[in-house]
Parts: C-alpha cells; structure tokens; sequence
C-alpha cells in the first residue's frame, strides 16, 4: 500500500507539471489579454484539482491494468503450447497466429466504440448535420476500421512487413475516396482518424503491439512493436469515407426509385 501511494504521488506530480502550463496560459490569456475577471475561481480551481486527480488515476490504472493485461494477452496468444508448435521452431506461418488477429479485431473494435472522444463528436456531427449523419452509425464504421486497422497491423508485426508498404498503400486509398466522397462527410471522417487515438484505444492497443514483437519470433519490439497506432488512425478514414459512399449511392438510388 505504502509503495502504491508513492508510485502515485509520483504521477500526481508529474501530472501536476504536465497540466500546469494549460492553466497558466488559460488564466494568463484571461487576464492579460481579454483583462476580464475569472468568473466563479473557487469552481474552476475544484475543476483544475479533479482533473489533476483523474488523470493521476488514469495514469495509474494503466500501469497497473492496461498495459500487462494488452502484453499478457498477447504472449499468452503466441505462446508455443497455445498454437500447438514446437517451442524451438522459428519460422512460424503467419496463418498461425489467426487468434491474434481475431483478439486484435475484436480488441480494437470495443475500445474504439467505448472511446469518449468519438462518442463526443459522433453527438455533435449527428446534430450539426441535423440527422443525417448517425451518431451510431458513425462509430460503428469507425470501430469497423480500426478493427480492421488493428488486425492488418498485427498480421504485419508478425509477418514482417515493412510499415511504409501499408501506410502509403492506405493514403493512396484516401486520397481516391476523397474526390468521390460526399463534401459533407471528408472534414468528419479525416477527424474520425485523429479521435480513436485517445484514452481507452491508445493504452491497449500500445500494450498488444509490444507485446506481440516480445513473443513473435525475430521481432524487435522498438522497431516492430510501434506503428498499431497509425493504423488505427488511417484506417477509420477509409471506413468512414467508404460508409459515406455507399449510404449516398443508396440515397440516390431510392430517389431514381422513386421517380
């Protein structure tokens, strides 16, 4: 108990560095620039020492949870005994390690659905767009892509692949969708992209990845272990766009049905 009050203490500090400069810039901008008083400082302050205190135990809980539960799930899923190899066998078939794909999908499609931030701009595209735009269809084509995102970066983790070959390939395909895409939509879905990179995706996703690079053989966990993220940044995109796409073609279907 002693040792974890420490190792937060630690963090509460580190936050508190971290969070400060926001502050100061805020209150700065609000009295030196704007020269208006701060209204109500006592609840602001109270709101300044809640988030000091959530991210503190966020920070913690990912130690502490996320992270060895995302390292721990993915040894145990490489592991010789679970895909029924020989132990000092070194060239394993990518198709092998099929559940790791699967749990990679599977992880990247919940984490995304639950991540507040999209949750937040789904919301507000739903009633900007005054309905047309589904804030549950929204996420459920972005959790789409990053499950998909995920899944093709574990294949390439334990493969081999060079990162630049799917990065590249995937802004191809952006850029193409692009032109064909609704106007309404490209602003929404290059947004998309940059939302499932935040509280609940990063930590696990982050955690899979070096974990898979830990147990692959012939993996590096520093050159390997990164980049799930940029999928799972990219490939929201194309979901987002290609859902757009397909729910305009069917729109103007039904209106030449119709005629």
């Amino acid at each position: 108990m002693i040792e974890w009050l420490l190792s937060f203490w630690q963090t509460l500090l580190g936050t508190f560095r971290d969070v400060m400069p926001i502050a100061a810039i805020i209150i700065g901008f609000q009295i030196l620039i704007i020269r208006k008083p701060i209204h109500q400082p006592k609840k602001i302050f109270v709101g300044f020492f809640y988030v000091l205190l959530g991210i503190a135990l966020f920070l913690q809980g990912l130690e502490m949870a996320l992270f060895p539960i995302g390292e721990l799930m993915a040894k145990q899923l490489t592991a010789p005994e679970f895909l029924n190899i020989n132990a000092s066998q070194s060239n394993v078939p990518w198709q092998a390690y099929y559940w790791v794909y699967i749990f990679a999908a599977s992880i990247g499609f919940a984490t995304t659905l639950a991540e507040p931030a999209l949750i937040a701009v789904a919301i507000k595209a739903q009633e900007i767009s005054g309905g047309a735009i589904h804030a549950l269809g929204l996420r459920l084509a972005v959790s789409v892509g990053v499950a998909f995102g995920i899944a093709l970066g574990a294949y390439r983790i334990v493969s081999g692949t060079e990162l630049y070959i799917f990065i590249i390939v995937g802004y191809v395909i952006v850029i193409i969708q692009t032109f064909f895409a609704p106007k309404m939509i490209i602003g929404l879905a290059y947004d998309s992209g940059g939302v499932t990179t935040s509280t609940v995706t990063v930590p696990l996703v982050t955690a899979l990845g070096l974990g898979l690079a830990s147990t692959v053989p012939g993996r590096n966990p520093l050159l390997d272990g990164f980049g799930l993220i940029a999928f799972a940044s990219l490939f929201p995109i194309i979901a987002v766009l290609g859902y757009a796409q397909i729910a305009d073609w069917n729109s103007r279907r039904s209106q030449k049905q119709s005629k």
